[in-house]
């Protein structure tokens, strides 16, 4: 997490009721213990979900699954009645939705209404957008909709670098969206969404950070997040993206060749109380399992409750202590190493 707003971080801490402080409390305490005994013990639902509007997306950034249309997953859209009867189960202990996790959110023509619902029930709510979609319509309902914090991609401050990690973007688009949605916040006298510009440090932005924070202020965002990348292939680095700046890189060269910085440990607080949901229902262990392959259960066939304390859940919380390096998805994992510039 970047470093913390006091008027965002009150706003959160208002959605917290003593039933879901004490569901908190009984994750970490039981996630600690696991730790002790090298075993899931697991108390409690979940403190946080990610659920998915969609899985399309109108760019082709070239280390997303979802831009690179490389999923074997169907690609879909989140349906209303599914994503309330989720909520519905889950809102009593949760607390942080975060409306993304592949595709472009804003593409789902429900997904407003579906912030709106989460809003009534006092859950924080947070969504990550390339900001294309942030038409003047778009950007009142988004005001009035509730959401509490709106990230917006924007990964560099020229048309030709821009272009060249949101591949199919317009920059321009980026920009006339986020002064929609900073005049209509400004209108309506909201003190939400907390607005982030989002900047992915990678080789070809990384001489304009400086830009980037000064475009923030100019706009009237009220935060600029600089965070470093993900590169799948990071011994290749096919598409030159490891930045030459240490302090924004996952990665460290060496003689021996590129290596992941992270210090990969067995275990991993996630799996105690961050699951994702894809838009058909399937649970996955995080957000790093882009194509949902570790499928814990389906909410189509299930409840979460069943699923949430499976035999399938706990073998899979169990595989940590024998090593998360032999487990795919972990290997890559931000976890142990500096995101946040």
């Amino acid at each position: 997490m970047s470093q913390l707003n006091r008027s965002d971080a009150l706003n959160f801490l208002s959605k917290l009721t003593v039933r879901r402080v004490a569901n908190a409390l009984q994750l970490w305490s039981s996630y600690q213990l696991s730790r002790l005994i090298r075993r899931p013990i697991h108390w409690g639902n979940p403190f946080s979900i990610s659920i998915e509007p969609t899985t399309s997306c109108n760019l082709r950034c070239p280390e997303c699954p979802s831009g690179l249309r490389a999923f074997t997953r169907p690609t879909g859209m989140l349906h209303t009645d599914f994503f309330r009867n989720t909520i519905d189960q889950l809102h009593r202990d949760l607390t942080y939705l975060v409306f993304y996790f592949q595709g472009e959110p804003y593409l789902n023509p429900d997904f407003l209404d579906m912030v709106k619902y989460a809003s009534a029930k006092k859950i924080y709510t947070a969504t990550s957008t390339n900001a294309h979609y942030l038409t003047d319509e778009n950007a009142k309902r988004t005001i009035e909709s509730g959401l509490d914090r709106l990230i917006i991609s924007i990964d560099g401050t020229t048309q030709d670098v821009y272009q060249q990690y949101r591949v199919g973007g317009k920059l321009d688009k980026v920009l006339e969206g986020a002064r929609n949605i900073v005049r209509w916040k400004k209108e309506l006298k909201s003190k939400t969404p907390f607005i982030i510009f989002q900047f992915l440090v990678v080789k070809p932005n990384e001489h304009q950070i400086e830009e980037v924070q000064e475009l923030g202020k100019s706009i009237g965002v009220d935060a600029v997040w600089l965070k470093t990348a993900q590169i799948y292939d990071y011994e290749n680095d096919p598409n030159g993206l490891i930045p030459s700046l240490d302090r924004f890189s996952r990665y460290k060269k060496t003689t021996a060749g590129t290596r992941f910085k992270g210090n990969i440990t067995n275990s991993c607080w996630r799996l105690w109380q961050d699951p994702v949901i894809t838009w058909d229902g399937l649970v996955a262990p995080c957000c790093f399992d882009k194509d949902a392959t570790h499928q814990l259960g389906d909410l189509k066939a299930q409840s979460f409750a069943e699923i949430w304390r499976s035999p399938t859940y706990r073998t899979f919380r169990k595989k940590l202590w024998s090593g998360r390096k032999q487990i795919d998805i972990c290997s890559n994992c931000s976890e142990g190493t500096k995101v946040w510039g």
